[in-house]
C-alpha cells in the first residue's frame, strides 16, 4: 500500500497562504512606489464616487483660477492705462487754466498745443490690448476702439472731421451779422429792441432776462415768438450811471451778461452808451452800444460756446427731440413754460388743447396714464404741469440731461438717441405740447442743416459716409460698459470688467482734448485772446469733476470691486480645495510610513511562511520510525 507524504492538505493550504500573502506584497509595493491605493477605480473602496465628484470639482476650481488670472492681468493693464488717462487730463486742466493766451503763427496757445500732444497720447493708449483684446473696445475686442487722430480732427476725403464740424457750427451760431443771430431794431425813435432771428433754432445767442435802472425807461421780455426784448427810454433821458444789464444763454449751456452804463463823458468809456440830447438821441447811441457789446460777445464767448457745442454735437450718444414754438391758451397768448398746465380752460397759462383722464402718453414703450386725480407711479393728473410731464418722461428713459422747455420749445434730452419714441392717445394734445404724431431724437453726429450755414435752423444726423465715426469699437447690447466683458469665477460668481471708450468720463475728456486742440483763431483778430480764453475757461471747466458726473476714478473703483470679487473667490476656492483634496486623498492615496509598517510586517510573516513551507517539505514518515 502506498503511503503519501505528511499533510498533503495541510501543505497545499499553506502554500495558498504563501500566495496570497506575496499577492499583497506587490499591492503593498505598488502602493509604496505609486502612492496610490489602487491602479484601478474598484480597488479604491467605497468611496471613490465622492472622490471623482470632488475631482471634477478641483478641475473647475483650477479653470476659475486661470480666468481669474487673465482677467487681473487685464485690469492690471487698464488701470495703467487709465491713471494715464487721468494724468493727461490734470495736466491740460492745469495748462489750459494758467498758460498764456498769447497765439503762434498757427493761431493756437501753448496750453492748445499741449492738448494736441495729449489728444495724441490718449487716443494711443485707447487702442491699448491686453493679449489680443482690444481694453476699450466694449464687445469688439478684436477691433481699435477710436479712430486715428488725423481723422478725427480733419476728417477723410469724403467724411468730415471735427475742425469742419467746429466749422460750420461757428457760421450758424454767429450768423450772417456776426451778431450771434440776434437782431437789432429800433421799433420807434425812442426805443431798442433786441430779438432772436427766428423761434426755435438752436443756434446763437438766447434772450434770457434783462433788468433796468434807466430813469423814465420801460424795459419788456424775454417774450414773444421768437422771444425779444424791448427798451423804451419814451421821453426822459437816463441819468449818468443808469445801467441796463442783460444776461444771454449760449450754445454749450453758459451763460453770459454784459451792462451797459448811461454816461455823459466823451467819448464814452468801454461798456457805457453816451446820453444824448434828446432821448431819441440816446437810443441810436444804445442801439450802436448795444451792436458793439452783441458783436464783441458773439465773437468771443459765442465762439468758444459754439466749438464746445460742436463738440458736443460731434462726440456725444445722446440726443434731443426738439418740438415747434406753441403758445398757451391765455387771453394773450405766450410760449409755453414748465408751469403751463396740461389742462385748463381758455384764458388760462394751458395747452391750447388739453389732456383728458385716460388719454397716454408712450415713452419707449411705456405709458404714462392721464387722471383725474391721485395720480401714481406711471401716472399724471390732468391738472399737472409741463415740468412735472417733463421730469415723469426723464425717469422712464433714464436721461442724465434733464428735459426742458424754453421758448415755448421743449426739448427732449436722452442718453440714447436712437432709442427715443415719444408719442400719445391724444394727438391734439400733444400737437399743443409742439410734437407731430411721434417725437424721435436726432441721432449723433450732429451736422448743421440747411444752407447757408448762417443762417440755419436745425441739426441734422451726420452719417457714416459724411461724418467720420471717432468711436470704432461696439457698445454692444448690455446695460453698462462693464457688462460688456463679463466671467464667471466661481460656481455662483461672476465679475464685470468691460471698458469702452466712449464711456461719459473718457468720452468727455478726449472731446475736451480734441475741442481744445482743433479751434485756432486769427492772429489778426483784435478778440482773439478773449477767444482763446473764453475757450480756455471751458476746457478747464469740462475737465473739472462734476457732482452726478462719471469720472476715470469711478471706472477704476469699478475695476477694483471686480478684483475684490475675485479675490474673495479665490479665498473660498483656496480652503474648498484643501477640504475636497482631502477627500480624494483618504481615498485614493496611502500613508507612506503605514504602507511601510505593513510592508515589514508582511515580509516577516512570508519569511516565517517559506521556512514552515521548507521545513514540512523535508519531512517523511521514515524520520518518525524506531531505528533498528
Amino acid at each position: 500500500m502506498a503511503i503519501n507524504s505528511l499533510s498533503y492538505a495541510g501543505s497545499l493550504i499553506l502554500n495558498q497562504s504563501v500566495q496570497t500573502l506575496k499577492n499583497q506584497m506587490t499591492v503593498l509595493q505598488s502602493q509604496l512606489t505609486t502612492g496610490d491605493k489602487s491602479t484601478t477605480y474598484a480597488g479604491m473602496g467605497v468611496n471613490e464616487g465622492f472622490a471623482m465628484a470632488a475631482r471634477s470639482q478641483l478641475s473647475g476650481m483650477s479653470a476659475f483660477t486661470d480666468t481669474m488670472t487673465v482677467i487681473n492681468s487685464s485690469i492690471g493693464v487698464a488701470n495703467t492705462v487709465l491713471q494715464a488717462m487721468n494724468d493727461i487730463g490734470k495736466t491740460i486742466q492745469n495748462s489750459s487754466n494758467s498758460s498764456s493766451q498769447a497765439l503762434n503763427t498757427a493761431g493756437q496757445s501753448i496750453a492748445q498745443q499741449t492738448a494736441t500732444s495729449q489728444l495724441s497720447s490718449m487716443l494711443g493708449i485707447l487702442n491699448t490690448q491686453a493679449g489680443d483684446r482690444f481694453l476699450f473696445s466694449g464687445t469688439a475686442v478684436t477691433t481699435p476702439s477710436v479712430a486715428s487722430m488725423d481723422d478725427i480732427l480733419n476728417g477723410t476725403t469724403t467724411q468730415a472731421g471735427l475742425k469742419q464740424v467746429i466749422a460750420e457750427r461757428k457760421q450758424a451760431d454767429v450768423g450772417t451779422t456776426g451778431l450771434g443771430r440776434l437782431v437789432i431794431t429800433s421799433p420807434t425813435a425812442t426805443s431798442v429792441k433786441v430779438a432772436e432771428d427766428v423761434a426755435g433754432s438752436p443756434f446763437g445767442l438766447k434772450l434770457s432776462s434783462v433788468s433796468s435802472s434807466l430813469t423814465g425807461a420801460t424795459v419788456t421780455g424775454p417774450s414773444g415768438s421768437p422771444a425779444g426784448i424791448s427798451i423804451d427810454l419814451g421821453a426822459t433821458n437816463p441819468n449818468n450811471g443808469d445801467k441796463v444789464s442783460f444776461t444771454f444763454n449760449l450754445p454749450d449751456g453758459s451763460t453770459e451778461s454784459f451792462a451797459l452804463t448811461a454816461s455823459t463823458a466823451t467819448p464814452p468809456p468801454a461798456g457805457s452808451f453816451a446820453i444824448g440830447v434828446s432821448t431819441t438821441a440816446t437810443a441810436a447811441n444804445l442801439n450802436a452800444a448795444l451792436n458793439t457789446a452783441i458783436g464783441t460777445l458773439a465773437d468771443t464767448s459765442l465762439v468758444a460756446a459754439s466749438a464746445v457745442q460742436a463738440g458736443n454735437d460731434f462726440f456725444n450718444t445722446t440726443g434731443t427731440a426738439t418740438g415747434s414754438v406753441v403758445n398757451n391758451h391765455a387771453a394773450i397768448p405766450a410760449p409755453i413754460t414748465g408751469a403751463t398746465l396740461l389742462s385748463g380752460a381758455a384764458g388760462t397759462d394751458s395747452l391750447g388743447t388739453s389732456f383728458a383722464a385716460g388719454d397716454t402718453i408712450t415713452v419707449n414703450g411705456t405709458p404714462i396714464t392721464f387722471v383725474a386725480s391721485g395720480a401714481t407711479g406711471n401716472q399724471l393728473n390732468v391738472t399737472d404741469n409741463v415740468q412735472t410731464l417733463l421730469t415723469k418722461i426723464d425717469s422712464i428713459t433714464g436721461t442724465s440731461t434733464p428735459s426742458t422747455v424754453s421758448g415755448g420749445v421743449i426739448s427732449l434730452h436722452t442718453d440714447n438717441a436712437a432709442s427715443l419714441s415719444v408719442s400719445s392717445s391724444n394727438t391734439a394734445a400733444f400737437a399743443a405740447l409742439g410734437f407731430g404724431a411721434t417725437a424721435t431724437a436726432t441721432v449723433p453726429p450732429l451736422r448743421v442743416g440747411g444752407s447757408p450755414l448762417g443762417s440755419a435752423t436745425s441739426l441734422v444726423s451726420g452719417t457714416p459716409a459724411n461724418t467720420v465715426t471717432w468711436y470704432t469699437g461696439n457698445p454692444g447690447p448690455t446695460a453698462t460698459a462693464r457688462a460688456s466683458a463679463t466671467a464667471r469665477v466661481d460656481a455662483t460668481v461672476k465679475v464685470e470688467y468691460g471698458i469702452q471708450a466712449d464711456e461719459p468720463a473718457i468720452r468727455s475728456q478726449l472731446q475736451a482734448l480734441a475741442v481744445f486742440a482743433a479751434v485756432t483763431t486769427s492772429t489778426t483778430n483784435p478778440n482773439g485772446a478773449a477767444q482763446v480764453s473764453a475757450l480756455s475757461q471751458r476746457i478747464t471747466q469740462a475737465l473739472t469733476a462734476q457732482p452726478g458726473k462719471q469720472t476715470i476714478q469711478d471706472i477704476q473703483t469699478d475695476l477694483a470691486m471686480a478684483q475684490t470679487t475675485m479675490s474673495d473667490a479665490t479665498a473660498r476656492q483656496k480652503q474648498a480645495k484643501v477640504m475636497l483634496q482631502n477627500v480624494v486623498d483618504q481615498t485614493e492615496t496611502i500613508s507612506p510610513d503605514q504602507v511601510a509598517s505593513q510592508l515589514l510586517a508582511l515580509q516577516t510573516s512570508l519569511q516565517a511562511s517559506y521556512q514552515t513551507t521548507s521545513m514540512l517539505s523535508q519531512l517523511s514518515l521514515v524520520k518518525y520510525l524506531p531505528a533498528g
